[in-house]
């Protein structure tokens, strides 16, 4: 395999901007609820989501081949993005980043009923080891578990099983479908719920909730380039790169630092979700590589979801699916 640095460039910058859009969520959670932010996002990313899902050029209609799975999906979309919105706000961003970065491990375990996946000793380890990584950051016992840690956990979960039906049903179900749903009913919901909670947002910050859909979006973009220039084990590992600017952004913009228990529980979770897309990559390990597979990072459905989007290119290249 000829590695470059294109790809892995790509992909650096595009976590790089994942990372800052995540910064402008936790400066805006100080004074808005995640509600108003999320259905801001969303309707502000809209517009430049249009020009990814105009690449589905499938014929068809809206109506899901699979509604079971694709409301299931949704609704597992809404709640991780509003789950995460709050984590951001409520907790340090590494603290925030190291239980996301758990979601590898919730993948490879739903990948089993979901997938028909089988999983060998290995990856059962990484999976428990990579758990008690996240016993270690969230301390339960030694101290309070706050909201914020609860978000973040459901957040991860959400977005696992997200990825896990993605990969059920995106060979057949239209890419447009699969990511507009999570769209409208971010829209739909958190403008339902947006009276409750609603503040008036001055023009700076109205320019914070902007630039969280561009830098989403700018970002997703520069994901979908990785994956053109490199196979998917070179870049998958890159995502990793997003709690080196979480600690340098918390210390620099939110005074916040890393104890002990959160590095090395990060720590452990990163290399325990690294074990299993290096177990992945072995072609008599996993039969769906799911974790592979994911392509991007969490779910939070104000941007389109990246996978859909990457095979289809791969289709159109005329490559053969990672």
């Amino acid at each position: 395999m000829q590695v470059g640095f294109k790809g892995p460039g790509f992909a650096l910058l595009g976590f790089f901007l994942f990372a800052t859009h995540d910064v402008i969520i936790k400066s805006l959670g100080a004074t808005y609820s995640p509600i108003q932010i999320v259905f801001f996002s969303t309707i502000l990313g809209f517009p430049l989501a249009t020009f990814l899902l105009m690449r589905d050029a499938t014929k068809g209609n809206l109506i899901p081949k699979y509604p079971a799975w694709v409301a299931a999906r949704t609704i597992l979309a809404v709640i991780g993005a509003s789950s995460v919105f709050y984590a951001f706000s409520a907790l340090p961003l590494s603290q925030v980043y190291a239980i996301i970065f758990a979601t590898p491990l919730v993948i490879t375990v739903l990948a089993i009923p979901v997938l028909g996946e089988k999983v060998g000793i290995h990856r059962w380890v990484a999976v428990v080891v990579g758990l008690f990584g996240v016993l270690i950051v969230v301390r339960p016992g030694s101290a309070d578990i706050q909201p914020g840690h609860i978000a973040a956990m459901i957040a991860a979960v959400a977005s696992a099983a997200a990825s896990v039906i993605i990969r059920r049903i995106g060979r057949e179900e239209r890419s447009v479908v699969i990511m507009l749903y999570p769209m409208m009913a971010n829209f739909i919901v958190m403008g339902a719920l947006l009276p409750l909670v609603y503040k008036p947002v001055p023009i700076e910050h109205l320019g914070g909730l902007a630039g969280i859909a561009v830098l989403g979006f700018l970002g997703g973009l520069c994901i979908i380039a990785a994956y053109r220039n490199a196979e998917a084990a070179i870049i998958a590992p890159n995502q990793y790169s997003q709690i080196v600017w979480s600690v340098i952004f918390g210390a620099l913009i939110f005074n916040e630092w890393p104890d002990a228990n959160t590095a090395l529980g990060a720590s452990i979770i990163i290399l325990s979700g690294l074990y299993i897309l290096l177990r992945e990559t072995r072609s008599k390990s996993s039969k769906n590589t799911p974790v592979l597979r994911t392509r991007t990072r969490f779910e939070t459905s104000t941007t389109p979801r990246l996978s859909p989007i990457i095979r289809a290119n791969r289709k159109k290249d005329g490559k053969p699916e990672q």
